[in-house]
């Protein structure tokens, strides 16, 4: 079996990132650590997901990334681990959001959402 390096080429490569990894960094440091993965080419998968601000901000920084030869964005997909209808009264009326969701982030060029409902999110892969 051969040795799965980091510039190995011959599949598409998976980061499964704990919500316990993304704790403590900052926003910025968060899509940072996105983007760097799916610049190469990595199909980036978030445990907890990105609040509604910085998936606002990870787009807001992709477009400005974005050129013809090198970087065409990404694709993004998100469902929610609970449904708003779990929370409690006090947070549904002082607008707390719940941001336990599992994120997909990958290259535009490579990741194509087949399907996507409440319980999954089916996507193909290619290899570029």
């Amino acid at each position: 079996m051969p040795e799965v390096t980091p510039g190995n080429t011959d599949g598409v490569q998976i980061d499964l990132i704990s919500g316990a990894r993304m704790e403590g960094l900052a926003s910025m440091e968060k899509i940072r650590l996105i983007l760097d993965g799916v610049r190469d080419g990595n199909i980036v998968i978030l445990e907890e997901g990105l609040s509604p601000d910085e998936e606002s901000k990870l787009i807001e920084v992709t477009m400005t990334e974005i050129s013809p030869d090198e970087f065409n964005g990404i694709e993004i997909e998100t469902y929610p681990q609970s449904k708003a209808g779990s929370q409690g009264f006090l947070g549904r009326l002082m607008g707390s959001e719940e941001t336990k969701k599992l994120t997909v982030i990958g290259p535009a060029n490579q990741i194509e959402t087949l399907h996507k409902d409440e319980n999954l999110i089916s996507a193909l892969v290619s290899r570029r």
